[in-house]
């Protein structure tokens, strides 16, 4: 399905799983779709499972928006949810929720939500009746699973079946610009031609890329990521310049931007230093992943001059994140988009497109990490392989078949919506 097809199927009003593999722009439709709810002044809930995602919606993690805390006991957590007024008052006005990286969403947490809805909204639908539209991929990272925490994908829940999902699966690509990359991407995905998938990363290994930036170092670990970047900036013997994140609106929910920004709260830089966009801006030629050096600084105010990897130069200015409810902004912050770039982890790459990385996958420990990781960059060129298990190749088998199934209900899905376009669109 094509995002221009996927945007009809989502203002149609039904529930909806969007997927696809990486890269495919999912996000990018989401944003899209919020666009004209907003335009249309529809009350929408946008959420996602991670505050990192939730970051790139302008919204808040599910968990906020649900009033759950981090227990996952069934009644205490409704009881508590429902007990707040502000939880009660937001879910009886919202129209439409989204839930972006469903994939990290146990099948507990999701019915948790469920119930909420219900009890708040009066409705035994499913969601108390309000549209929901899911998005995320089944192999990207899974559920995170502490102890006896539910480690169950959301498909398991028991509200999964009863909410007569559409499915959009996006076939278009919008990262990998190395088609040959791309068929290894999506044989990972189907577990086939393994050994060949594995010449042509060993290909890679230890093989040098052609910049002379340094290349992100992807680690399966945070082995302290901070700590690494800041030993890199401390080597620089030039003048530093500091920059502070600033605050406006609810300090909860200010301190969930925060904790979900990729931007840091104080950000030192200095010329050389590698740097990341953290942010996507098409308008001023970056987008999240985006690497650079600092080769200088404005004199008027001190922002830094990025010269690209792909060699552009872009001068960096402060940009805004925002939690948004259907009365506009509640809470924001403001921060230079950027992230000392010399090293990072698998989970928080997730959503980023990379011009090129260092990565290590020797210490490979969960389906799913290896394909996030190798799915970051645009291009086999631009990959370093410093190691690899077997894990890395590895993805949830189960997810497979389920994966064929998607496609083909995305297909009949579709061929449904050309049979019946023009009617039964309520917006």
């Amino acid at each position: 399905m094509k995002q221009t097809e996927a945007l009809e199927i989502l203002k149609g009003g039904s529930n909806v799983f969007l997927t696809g593999s990486a890269g495919s722009g999912k996000t990018y439709l989401l944003n899209k779709f919020i666009t004209y709810l907003k335009e249309k002044k529809i009350s929408v809930g946008i959420t996602a499972s991670t505050g990192i995602a939730a970051t790139h919606l302008n919204g808040r993690t599910i968990h906020s928006w649900a009033g759950l805390g981090i227990e996952e006991k069934m009644n205490a957590s409704v009881k508590k949810s429902i007990s707040k007024a502000e939880v009660r008052e937001r879910i009886k006005k919202t129209q439409i929720l989204i839930i972006d990286e469903v994939s990290m969403l146990s099948a507990k947490r999701l019915d948790l939500i469920n119930q909420v809805c219900q009890r708040i909204r009066k409705n035994k639908e499913p969601f108390g009746g309000l549209q929901v539209i899911l998005s995320g991929d089944f192999f990207q990272l899974p559920p995170v699973s502490h102890g006896q925490e539910d480690g169950r994908f959301v498909i398991d829940s028991d509200i999964w079946s009863a909410m007569n999902l559409k499915i959009c699966y996006l076939e278009e690509q919008y990262r990998q610009e190395d088609k040959n990359f791309f068929k290894i991407l999506n044989s990972l995905r189907s577990r086939q031609d393994l050994e060949k998938i594995k010449k042509s990363l060993g290909e890679r290994m230890n093989k040098e890329i052609k910049t002379d930036i340094t290349p992100t170092k992807l680690y399966t670990h945070n082995i302290d990521v901070d700590v690494y970047n800041n030993f890199e900036l401390g080597k620089l013997k030039t003048e530093p310049m500091v920059y502070e994140m600033h605050f406006n609106g609810l300090k909860n929910l200010t301190d969930k931007l925060r904790g979900g920004c990729l931007a840091p709260e104080r950000l030192e830089l200095k010329i050389d230093a590698v740097v990341m966009f953290v942010k996507n801006n098409f308008k001023d030629g970056y987008v999240n992943g985006t690497l650079g050096k600092v080769i200088g600084f404005e004199t008027e105010n001190n922002y830094p001059i990025i010269k690209t990897f792909k060699g552009e130069i872009i001068g960096a200015h402060n940009e805004t994140w925002v939690v948004e409810d259907s009365g506009g902004v509640i809470a924001s912050i403001s921060q230079l988009p950027l992230r000392l770039a010399w090293a990072i982890t698998i989970h928080k790459s997730q959503g980023m497109s990379l011009d090129c990385a260092e990565i290590d996958l020797s210490k490979t420990f969960e389906y799913g990490m290896g394909y996030v990781a190798l799915s970051r960059v645009r291009s086999l060129a631009g990959l370093k392989l410093l190691g690899l298990n077997d894990m890395a190749l590895r993805v949830n088998e189960k997810m497979i078949k389920f994966d064929d199934d998607l496609r083909a209900r995305s297909a009949r899905d579709l061929i449904d919506f050309y049979e019946t376009k023009g009617t039964g669109l309520f917006f």
